[in-house]
């Protein structure tokens, strides 16, 4: 109830007043009218891409609701020595009403101090709890779903703590229970197939040289050897030793059961917090047919070679 009252105090520009005396705590309706009853407006802070913020700059006994606003389709937001809470305001340039996006967060290694929550007119559900280690998956959820709330943890001593978190937007969709993005697993119809194709942060075309398996992370890596570089964002793909080629390693879902498999691949997928991730991997004639097939009809949405 708590967190939900800031949330409420926050977006109307209210602070958490002072307790009177020391003493047992009121009941949380007395605590939500304290809030809305409070003193003077929230600070507010701002950057076009990431913020970096300090509860050292408040007065000890005023539980600040800060608002922060970001403009950017990725960044981070870092806390040191959090004391009572931010709203993190996403308005990208890139939002159209036309085009859904859908935000994934990921908490910075050691991060702690505070709990991140998806806020909506008061209502809270939460991403990430303080102390908990990192999800299995980024969670991630539409931007119309909500806000980010992030509360501090109550402290004696906020000394040598960092809560922060990054923050990615796309727009493919999130999946079912804010676990990630999308059917991972799901082989891509004709359609998707063609659209990764044109819009992937990487498509090649290779061969699998080995598959390795992370429990721990829930995670599987996929080790390629690449005979053609189409298109890649970042260099998830380098030259191989000796020439011929190039080879990189691409992340999925252990529950997707990839195996070494022989033959040749299309391989496209997204960039994820810096780490490669496979959306669409068919056997490349597969692919040829396909794409031959949407050529002959005028369907296909870009040109890529198929030899």
């Amino acid at each position: 109830m708590r967190g939900a009252a800031w949330a409420a105090a926050g977006r109307s520009g209210q602070l958490w007043p002072r307790p009177p005396a020391p003493g047992p705590p009121p009941p949380p309706l007395l605590l939500l009218l304290a809030v809305l009853l409070g003193g003077a407006g929230a600070q507010y802070s701002s950057d076009l891409c990431s913020w970096k913020g300090s509860g050292l700059t408040h007065e000890a006994h005023r539980k600040e609701v800060q608002q922060v606003y970001l403009r950017c389709s990725a960044g981070t937001v870092e806390w040191a020595y959090p004391t009572g809470a931010l709203i993190v305001n996403l308005r990208p340039n890139t939002l159209s009403p036309s085009r859904p996006l859908t935000l994934c967060i990921k908490p910075l290694r050691n991060s702690s101090g505070a709990s991140i929550y998806l806020e909506k007119t008061g209502e809270l559900r939460l991403l990430l709890r303080d102390g908990d280690p990192g999800p299995r998956r980024a969670p991630c959820f539409g931007l119309e779903q909500g806000g980010l709330f992030v509360e501090a943890t109550p402290q004696q001593d906020i000394s040598r703590r960092t809560a922060g978190f990054q923050y990615e937007l796309s727009g493919r969709r999130a999946g079912p229970d804010l676990h990630g993005l999308s059917a991972p697993c799901r082989p891509c119809s004709h359609a998707e197939l063609l659209l990764a194709v044109c819009t992937s942060d990487f498509v090649v075309r290779g061969s699998i040289q080995d598959v390795t398996h992370e429990p721990e992370r829930q995670e599987s890596a996929i080790h390629l050897h690449v005979s053609r570089l189409y298109r890649q964002k970042s260099r998830v793909f380098r030259p191989a030793p000796g020439g011929g080629g190039w080879r990189g390693r691409v992340s999925t879902l252990l529950e997707c059961g990839v195996r070494p498999g022989h033959g040749e691949f299309l391989f496209a997928g997204h960039m994820h917090f810096g780490e490669a991730w496979l959306g669409c991997a068919p056997r490349f004639k597969d692919f040829q047919r396909v794409y031959r097939d949407a050529e002959e009809r005028g369907l296909n949405p870009c040109e890529v070679g198929t030899e």
